[in-house]
């Protein structure tokens, strides 16, 4: 056998004993009459020694020709090391070796391959089966194993049945952009790789499999950021016979779940927002709930006040920043300087200082009296000691740059402390958006989203004003899971396809399968699929995504470890009848 025991589960109880070993070479230190090797496999680090005048010759001369990352075997006795590390789990033992076998040899790696590496991120990923090797990446990935195992353990308590769907499937138009796969025996005709498996799991609803799951890789063909990959990983969820309340209570058990048994932490019950009180209140569909300094808006006591800034806006909207009133004219400048940002777009600020002897000191005090100003703190509830910051413009854009704007300062503050969680469901969600580029309105989740029967009346008046029973799932900011309950009748879905600009040929064309399925019985059902990649760099502390997938796209969405996307050649291309070659 290669080995009778792991690199990290030798202890002082197992002094005495006869062991083998096999890993990689961590790094070796040769004394002249002593020589010692760290050995390293998934599960740790142990010391081998090697003696002068003890160790036989060709053994010892064996050990002084491994370089790091040599896959080796060695036999040997656990004894007590002389100097014992107490940072590591093996620190009291180490193994005085009397066999050691070379089983392959290395190359030295472009990087260390140690917790601390002196590698860059693209070269990292360049070799990334050597990036896997080192500790922080692959305990990621251990963690995301555990996740996995634990969401399939509570929907199995549950009664839900996992089935997989289809990877080769329609394209449709709704949604980002498809990658289309082309077809050999179809000339001509494209299959897509899919966005989600939405029509398939309401097709198993039709089905009576009444609760279905899936750990289901995705694919979008998107710009990318920290949190998106092209190919990405949903918990996608199915439910029949049920309303809202059934699943938020239900999937609120998960995330609960989840926490306590993967991360040992108690979640208190979840609040629930509005939508639109989302929007009003913190400018996001995604509030981080962890702190305040809610939106205060300030039309009625800000505007018509010969401030042309003001006058002419939409919206005036501040934030109550506590005990800031001591910022100095730098660290207002500052603030200033990041709102103007491209990336935030906001054409200035205002600031209003709330003094501890009642006054008021502000960047607009030549256009507002210290009553006026005062008219501001009472509606932000402003304390002496507190800092108003103030933007103007359009509704939807200032709300947007007034929530950058907030998280900063959620962040100068320290208010968004890591290791607390703040759950929030954020449900009634527009059923539509208008779009300008293409003039018309499209679904905000998915055209198979049940708009709220009350607002149905408005799809022909006002349809921006329609709800929808949809539902999103957001922990400290981050949208973890989203979802619906789903049209299930034919006569709504029709309708639905009418207002989002199909003809009756075309959604016939694109959705017939599933109009059809619904005149063979489908009962009321709904879901939710949470982003399994974006929950896992929740759970393990982080950002970006790529440190919880094993073999990553980088942000042009290329693997540059395998080169792709790459060329293929002409042949194939013609056997894929997408070009003709001359003869």
């Amino acid at each position: 056998m290669f080995r009778t025991h792991n690199c990290g589960e030798l202890r002082a109880a197992n002094i005495g004993e006869q062991v083998t070993l096999s890993g990689w070479v961590q790094r070796s230190r040769d004394k002249g009459g002593m020589l010692w090797v760290d050995l390293r496999d998934r599960w740790g680090v142990t010391q081998l020694s090697f003696e002068e005048g003890k160790t036989a010759s060709q053994i010892l001369d064996k050990a002084r020709e491994l370089g790091r990352e040599f896959v080796i075997q060695a036999t040997g006795e656990v004894i007590q090391r002389e100097s014992m590390n107490d940072k590591m789990p093996t620190g009291e033992v180490e193994i005085f070796v009397s066999d050691l076998t070379i089983l392959n040899s290395s190359h030295i790696p472009p990087f260390k391959i140690e917790d601390e590496t002196d590698g860059g991120e693209d070269l990292r990923m360049k070799y990334r089966y050597l990036d896997l090797r080192r500790n922080p990446v692959r305990e990621k990935l251990q963690l995301r194993h555990k996740m996995m195992r634990a969401v399939r353990d509570y929907l199995d308590q549950k009664e839900f049945i996992e089935v997989e769907t289809p990877v080769l499937i329609k394209s449709t138009p709704e949604g980002a952009r498809d990658f289309v796969v082309p077809s050999r025996l179809n000339k001509g005709e494209f299959y897509a790789l899919p966005q989600s498996p939405q029509t398939f799991k309401q097709l198993l609803m039709v089905s009576g499999f009444d609760r279905y799951f899936q750990i289901v890789k995705c694919f979008r063909d998107e710009d990318l950021r920290a949190d998106r990959q092209p190919e990405f990983t949903q918990i996608d969820c199915e439910m029949a016979f049920i309303e809202q309340e059934d699943i938020l209570n239900l999937f609120e058990g998960m995330t609960k779940y989840l926490f306590k048994n993967v991360k040992g932490v108690e979640i208190e019950d979840f609040q629930r927002m509005e939508y639109a009180d989302a929007m009003r209140l913190y400018g996001s569909d995604k509030p981080d709930i962890r702190f305040g300094m809610e939106f205060v808006e300030l039309n009625d006591v800000a505007k018509e006040k010969g401030f042309k800034v003001f006058d002419e806006a939409e919206l005036v909207v501040g934030i109550r920043v506590p005990g800031c009133a001591s910022y100095t004219r730098k660290q207002l400048d500052g603030l200033t300087n990041f709102v103007k940002t491209p990336q935030v777009g906001a054409k200035g600020l205002v600031y209003v200082k709330c003094n501890e002897d009642g006054s008021f000191k502000s960047s607009v005090d030549k256009f507002f009296t210290q009553e006026q100003l005062a008219e501001w703190a009472k509606k932000s509830e402003a304390q002496p000691g507190d800092l108003l910051l103030v933007l103007s413009g359009d509704t939807g854009k200032v709300r947007n740059q007034m929530n950058v704007l907030r998280l900063k300062m959620g962040d100068e503050l320290g208010l968004r402390k890591p290791e607390e969680y703040k759950p929030l469901w954020v449900v009634n969600f527009p059923l539509l958006e208008w779009d300008e580029e293409s003039k018309r309105f499209h679904a905000m989740h998915h055209p198979f989203t049940s708009p709220k029967a009350e607002d149905i009346p408005l799809l022909d008046t006002n349809p921006g004003d329609v709800r929808a029973n949809a539902y999103d799932l957001v922990i400290n900011g981050v949208e973890i899971g989203g979802g619906s309950i789903r049209i299930h009748d034919k006569s709504t879905q029709a309708l639905m396809f009418k207002h989002l600009g199909f003809t009756e040929e075309e959604a016939k064309e694109q959705f017939g399968f599933l109009m059809e399925a619904f005149e063979y019985g489908a009962p009321p059902h709904g879901g939710i699929a949470f982003g399994f990649d974006r929950l896992c760099a929740m759970f393990g502390g982080t950002e970006s995504i790529r440190d919880y997938i094993a073999f990553p796209k980088n942000t042009s969405g290329r693997d540059v470890m395998i080169d792709a996307p790459s060329a293929v050649d002409d042949v194939q291309l013609q056997d894929l009848g997408i070009i003709k070659i001359e003869e």
